[in-house]
């Protein structure tokens, strides 16, 4: 099969394979769409069990960018890009500026930033080969790990379904359920939520890196295979995407589902699945943009922490307006946000044709 009959192919512009024997190099950048700008999205670095997993998730990731840039009103693409993790030892400074001369080779039709294994450092090492790169340590218009705002925009997403399903936007005692609570977003996430009253309960792969919440945060931790089945009001998934599956749908005991983890959803269908079950869904790439609106502040050359904020206003308006339509219409609110995003770059697709 090639990656036009791929089920997850959704006519991107480019999809680039890039190896180097010498560094173990093998990546994977998709470019789902530039009708706005530059692509930009982050870098995975994960262990895959195939090259088609690898694949199947680049060309997700990049297609939910370009959804999360338009409904978050930014002046970008979308694409993604993944590292295979070679097995074995390997020189991971040279690895990564192997794959900044891939990046390179797009010529800025996409600029790539952290995600999922991948740290500030790496970005240093990448930025050692080409110019296309974001997410640097912090320093003169570089904004730092977009971690911390990122999980500002998904507190505030929780905090919208609260009010939606409670009346208030008290979080106090409201009891959530975090997945990957130890991941950079995760953690970040827990310390809005144990500041705003909430309870934890908490659940990594990393074990031992959740004593830390439950020292700081009162959290409560449970084996991560037992996180589906907590007696909570929401459960945030933050690690990775298609954990709302046939499989663990119906162990859900919570009210809403709101987290910070890409393509939560296995199937767009588990959407409709949640909506039977009277569960509230708040958009992953809706409220998980707070990453990439840092980053495009430092993209801009003048990076601006209130401008930012307004960003994080406005996506919990833009959650606003897609629960209203899907209550209003009675259909899921992932429909709803796929719908609209597609049309904004509809839009603008015709707009750069035009010019």
């Amino acid at each position: 099969m090639s990656v036009f009959e791929h089920p997850s192919f959704d006519n991107h512009e480019k999809v680039l394979f890039a190896t180097d024997e010498k560094t173990g190099l093998k990546a994977i950048i998709g470019v789902h769409s530039t009708a706005r700008g530059p692509a930009c999205g982050g870098c995975r670095f994960w262990t895959y069990d195939s090259s088609a997993d690898a694949l199947d998730d680049v060309l997700r990731l990049s297609q939910g960018m370009s959804y999360k840039n338009v409904m978050a009103d930014l002046p970008i693409g979308g694409g993604k890009s993944v590292i295979m993790k070679p097995q074995g030892a390997f020189d991971r400074d040279a690895l990564f500026q192997a794959f900044g001369r891939a990046v390179d080779a797009l010529n800025g039709n996409y600029i790539t930033a952290e995600d999922v294994g991948v740290s500030p450092d790496d970005m240093m090492s990448v930025h050692k080969t080409t110019k296309h790169v974001t997410g640097l340590p912090e320093g003169k218009a570089a904004s730092g790990d977009p971690s911390p705002v990122t999980a500002e925009g998904v507190f505030r997403g929780i905090r919208a379904c609260v009010k939606r399903a409670t009346g208030s936007e008290d979080m106090k005692g409201i009891r959530v359920a975090v997945q990957g609570a130890a991941g950079h977003v995760g953690s970040y996430l827990c310390g809005h939520l144990a500041k705003a009253g909430a309870e934890l309960i908490v659940a990594d792969m990393n074990t031992d890196a959740l004593q830390k919440h439950v020292n700081d945060f009162g959290a409560t931790i449970v084996d991560k295979d037992d996180i589906y089945d907590q007696d909570a009001d929401v459960f945030a998934p933050c690690a990775l995407g298609s954990v709302i599956n046939m499989n663990t749908i119906d162990r859900l005991k919570v009210r809403m589902v709101a987290g910070a983890a890409n393509n939560q959803l296995a199937t767009r269908e588990m959407g409709a699945e949640l909506q039977k079950r009277g569960i509230l869904y708040a958009p992953d790439y809706v409220i998980n943009a707070g990453g990439i609106i840092n980053v495009t502040g430092e993209i801009r050359g003048d990076y601006d922490p209130e401008w930012v904020k307004q960003k994080l206003v406005g996506l919990e308006a833009t959650l606003g307006e897609i629960l209203d339509r899907a209550e209003s219409e009675g259909r899921p609110s992932n429909v709803v946000a796929d719908e609209m995003a597609r049309a904004r770059i509809e839009d603008a697709s015709a707009k750069a044709n035009a010019a």
